[in-house]
C-alpha cells in the first residue's frame, strides 16, 4: 500500500502560523503553479544577493543538524566552477515525521523555487530531487509540478528525480551523495566535504526540502520579514510533526522559541495526561512530562538546558498509560535492524543492546542486563562508521533517565502499568534494499 501524507492542521497565532503552509486547503490537492504565483508572485533571480539575505536572516537548515544555511551555500560556491550539483533531500526516512512530504505534496512549487534559487546562486548545472520509494502521492504531485513549470516556460535548471530505498539512514548526506552518484543509499566515511567533492566528485549542496522552501520565501520577502517570528538567535518558523497523545496530530508551522505547552493547547491539547515526549524523532531525546509545558522550541535553549534537539521537527507525546521503556526499546530494535552493516558498533553493538532491552522491557531481565546496557552504550558512542549508532544510543540513554520509574518496574520483574498501551505508531518493518 502506498504511504499517504497526513493533512496539516490549521491553528491560530501566536506560536503557530502559516507561512509555508498558507494557501488553498490541503483537501483541494497540490497547489498548481498558477495559484502559487498568484499568491506569492514569480520567484526572484538567484545570485550573491540571495546568499547575503540568507546570512542576515539567520536561517539554519531544518533537516536535523541546524547548520547555518548561508555558510553551507558559501562553501559550495567557493568550490564551484559552474559544475555544482543541488540536491533536494525529500527522502524523510524518520518514521514519525511527515513535514517534508507535506510540503512536497501540497506546496511543491515553493520547494522547487528554493532549489532553482540555489542552482542559480551556486552555479549548479544539475538539480536532483531525492525521494524515497513508496510515497506515491508525493511523487505524483512533484512530477505534475515539474510538468507545469516546463509548460509555463520557467527558465531554470532541469530537475531529475532519483529514487531511493525507504531506509532510516538513506537521507544522511553522504548516503544521498552515494545514491545520486549511482551507488547504494548507505552512508560513507569521507574526510572531504560534500561542498568540495560530492556527487560524481563535484561540489554538492544537499538541502532539506523545508529549508529550500524557507529560502524561496526569504528571497521574496527579505530577512527582516523572516525575523518577525522566532527569537534573535533562532529566527523564523519551522514545521513540526505533532503525534502521539495529541487530539489533532499533523504538521504545524511553529515560531521558534514558542513554548511547547502553549503550542499543544493551540492545536487542541492532549487526549489524556502525559508521561513525557520524544523530541526530534528516533534519534531524538526523551523528556519527562514535567519538562514539557515551558519547554522553548528553540534548538539552542533545548541543547543548553536538556541536551535535547529539535532534530527534524518531531514532537511525539507519550500518554501516561504507556511505557517509555517499552517505546524506547521498540525504536532501538527498529534502528538496530536498519543498520547499514558497515561497522561493529552497529552490527554487534546495537543488536546486543536491543536484545538486552527487549528482556528488560519484557520484565524478564538477566541480573546484569542494565549494567551491560550502560557499559555497551559507552562502548558504542562515537565509534561507528556513521552517526547511526550514536543516534540510537542517544534516545535510549535519555529514556533510561526520563523514565526511571518505568525502568524500576521492569528491573524488579513487575508488570509495568503501561506495557500494553502503545503511545506511538509502531515502527515500520525494516527495509530490505539499499537502492
Amino acid at each position: 500500500m502506498a504511504a499517504t501524507v497526513p493533512s496539516a492542521q490549521a491553528a491560530p497565532r501566536p506560536g503557530v502560523g502559516t507561512r509555508l503552509l498558507a494557501g488553498r486547503p490541503f483537501a483541494s490537492g497540490p497547489e498548481g503553479i498558477e495559484d502559487h504565483e498568484r499568491r506569492l508572485g514569480r520567484r526572484p533571480l538567484g545570485g550573491a544577493a540571495v546568499t547575503d539575505t540568507l546570512a542576515r536572516s539567520g536561517l539554519r537548515g531544518r533537516g536535523g543538524a541546524w547548520f547555518p544555511t548561508h555558510r553551507k551555500w558559501a562553501a559550495v560556491a567557493a568550490s564551484s566552477r559552474g559544475n555544482a550539483v543541488v540536491v533536494i533531500n525529500g527522502s524523510e526516512g524518520e518514521p514519525l515525521s511527515s513535514k517534508d512530504r507535506t510540503l512536497l505534496t501540497f506546496r511543491p512549487h515553493v520547494v522547487l523555487d528554493g532549489a532553482a534559487l540555489a542552482a542559480e546562486t551556486l552555479g549548479a548545472t544539475d538539480v536532483v530531487l531525492y525521494l524515497s520509494r513508496g510515497f506515491e502521492q508525493t511523487e505524483a504531485a512533484l512530477e505534475q509540478a515539474l510538468k507545469e513549470r516546463a509548460r509555463a516556460s520557467v527558465r531554470e535548471r532541469p530537475v531529475r528525480i532519483v529514487r531511493t530505498a525507504h531506509r532510516y539512514i538513506a537521507g544522511e548526506s553522504s548516503a544521498v551523495i552515494n545514491r545520486v552518484s549511482g551507488g547504494s543509499s548507505k552512508p560513507r566515511f569521507s574526510l572531504v566535504r560534500a561542498a568540495e567533492k560530492g556527487v560524481d566528485d563535484r561540489p554538492t549542496l544537499v538541502q532539506n526540502a523545508e529549508t529550500l522552501a524557507h529560502v524561496a520565501m526569504i528571497a521574496r520577502y527579505g530577512s527582516d520579514w523572516f525575523r518577525r517570528l522566532g527569537t534573535e538567535q533562532a529566527p523564523g518558523s519551522m514545521l513540526v510533526t505533532m503525534c502521539g497523545n495529541v487530539k489533532h496530530p499533523g504538521v504545524y508551522e511553529v515560531a521558534l522559541g514558542a513554548r511547547l505547552g502553549a503550542v499543544v493547547e493551540q492545536i487542541g491539547g492532549t487526549l489524556e495526561p502525559t508521561a513525557g515526549a520524544l523530541l526530534g524523532g528516533y534519534f531524538g531525546t526523551w523528556l519527562p512530562a514535567a519538562a514539557l509545558a515551558e519547554l522553548p522550541l528553540d534548538p539552542d535553549s533545548m541543547r543548553a538546558t536538556y541536551g535535547a534537539s529539535l532534530g527534524c521537527g518531531v514532537v511525539a507525546i507519550l500518554p501516561r498509560n504507556s511505557c517509555g521503556i517499552v517505546e524506547s526499546t521498540r525504536i532501538l530494535s527498529y534502528l538496530a535492524a536498519e543498520s547499514a552493516g558497515q561497522c561493529g558498533p552497529c552490527v554487534n553493538g546495537l543488536n546486543a543492546l536491543a536484545a538486552a532491552m527487549v528482556r528488560i522491557a519484557s520484565s524478564k531481565p538477566e541480573p546484569v542486563d542494565i549494567e551491560r546496557v550502560r557499559r555497551w552504550m559507552r562502548m558504542v558512542r562515537d565509534r561507528g562508521a556513521c552517526h547511526h549508532p550514536d543516534g540510537a544510543v542517544g534516545q535510549l540513554s535519555s529514556a533510561l533517565t526520563a523514565f526511571e520509574e518505568h525502568l524500576d518496574f521492569h528491573l524488579s520483574g513487575r508488570r509495568c502499568p503501561g506495557v500494553d498501551a502503545s503511545g506511538f505508531p509502531a515502527p515500520p518493518a525494516p527495509g530490505n534494499r539499499w537502492r
